[in-house]
């Protein structure tokens, strides 16, 4: 069958796209660079950290906290070794099921989050919100909701 037109993006569709892509990733690498530099801590440490922060008694159930970060359990399970060996969480067997283990934020993982949390919410605000104006916050939330409503498999919620 043969594809239609409209099946494909406009060069100018895929020119709005690729900006799009391109400015994401400078601005991810730009505060993944700053994090690291200013805090010591990688973006990973931090969503986990953020995760386990917000998490009722600070832990959480492994694939609880996986589903959180949006990660496989793999790469969370190597991710929480590394910080691990740091101090910054450790595994605990799951008070209300044997079989599960929970990772929970140690002193010095809240401690380390307290200290990168102020220099990186100046860094989102420089980088992302400063440039905006109000108008083009809220079609950046617009457009978010827009693609992440898209991307929800059926059945999720």
């Amino acid at each position: 069958m043969a594809a239609r037109r409209n099946d494909y993006p406009t060069a100018d569709e895929l020119r709005v796209w690729r900006d799009f892509i391109e400015t994401t990733e400078a601005l991810r690498s730009e505060l993944s660079s700053r994090l690291q530099r200013e805090t010591s801590l990688s973006p990973g440490d931090y969503a986990v950290l953020l995760a386990l922060r917000e998490a009722d008694g600070r832990r959480l159930r492994s694939s609880d906290l996986a589903a959180r970060v949006g990660w496989e359990r793999s790469r969370l399970s190597h991710q929480i070794g590394r910080m691990e060996r740091r101090g910054l969480v450790r595994r605990e067997e799951c008070v209300t099921d044997s079989r599960g283990a929970e990772v929970v934020l140690t002193p010095e993982g809240a401690e380390a989050f307290r200290d990168a949390t102020l220099p990186h919410l100046r860094a989102v605000r420089e980088l992302f919100v400063s440039p905006l104006s109000p108008d083009q916050l809220a079609a950046a939330e617009q457009i978010t909701t827009a693609l992440r409503s898209r991307l929800k498999a059926p059945g999720d919620t």
